[in-house]
């Protein structure tokens, strides 16, 4: 397949997705259209696929593919302290508001590798609330979810990382949350034990806690309209009055038959539950 032609058409799309669902249990028909062809269609590209019949086939007759179907089915693009101004209205207005709370319990939703949690992490410790706070960051995609443990981060990121915590308002030696090893960092075991990652799929999978504070960054964007109604109802089972629901860039709660729930906080994409 050369770059730039279809291998994947849209009515095959949702052939496969069928496929997967019946034979594994993965739910991929309510994400967008448009993104699901883009990611077939780089898959083929990526693993020498000349036909739809060869993807499906191998998909069908082989399990041990489908960890590599769900990654790439799965969005897994995130960086620490991803839009600095969101992070500086957490570090400065939510997390003084949560901190009256005698236990934090935080879901991050769409975890990816975890640098959203490691993150907040690091603002919690540094406003003194860590000891008391749990983050739940879950994920659909196992692979991912390993190397979140693992807490090691590209050191070829780690500038940019810098540079988005001192505009988050991050007054700290950034270097005092990792140690180096030659192409890699190893954040900080203290971070670590305040997170737990696990696999949780926000299709299918029923709320497990109450929450004051939701993060779904960038995920819903994937969903197509009637899958995001159910995922924000799943939130909204799963937040505690006056907690927090934080929403990626182009993401709103605006539209939502939950609007009248909830009061946006200040400009950033972030809601809290008033009822």
């Amino acid at each position: 397949m050369t770059a730039g032609k279809k291998i994947v058409s849209q009515e095959q799309v949702m052939v496969l997705m069928e496929d997967v669902e019946r034979l594994y249990g993965y739910d991929f028909t309510h994400y967008t259209k448009a993104s699901l062809s883009r990611r077939l269609n780089q898959l083929c590209l990526l693993d020498n696929f000349a036909s739809f019949a060869e993807l499906r086939y191998r998909i069908v007759h082989d399990p041990d593919y489908l960890q590599r179907f769900v990654e790439k089915m799965t969005v897994n693009v995130t960086e620490m302290f991803r839009d600095p101004s969101f992070f500086a209205h957490l570090r400065h207005e939510i997390l003084p508001k949560l901190g009256t709370s005698p236990f934090i319990r935080i879901w991050v939703a769409g975890c990816a590798t975890g640098e959203e949690a490691y993150s907040l992490a690091i603002l919690l410790q540094e406003a003194k609330l860590l000891h008391k706070s749990l983050i739940y960051a879950t994920d659909i995609n196992p692979t991912v979810l390993e190397q979140a443990k693992r807490a090691v981060i590209p050191m070829a990121n780690l500038k940019s990382y810098v540079e988005n915590y001192q505009l988050s308002g991050g007054k700290a030696d950034f270097s005092s949350y990792y140690t180096a090893n030659y192409n890699w960092v190893k954040l900080n075991s203290t971070l670590q034990e305040r997170i737990v990652f696990a696999s949780h799929n926000l299709v299918s999978d029923a709320s497990f806690n109450a929450f004051q504070l939701i993060l779904c960054r960038n995920v819903l964007i994937y969903f197509d309209t009637s899958l995001q109604a159910k995922v924000l109802s799943l939130f909204d089972e799963s937040l505690e009055t006056f907690g927090y629901l934080a929403l990626g860039s182009q993401e709103t709660l605006r539209f939502s038959v939950l609007a009248s729930n909830y009061n946006q906080v200040g400009n950033e994409k972030i809601w809290r539950k008033i009822k």
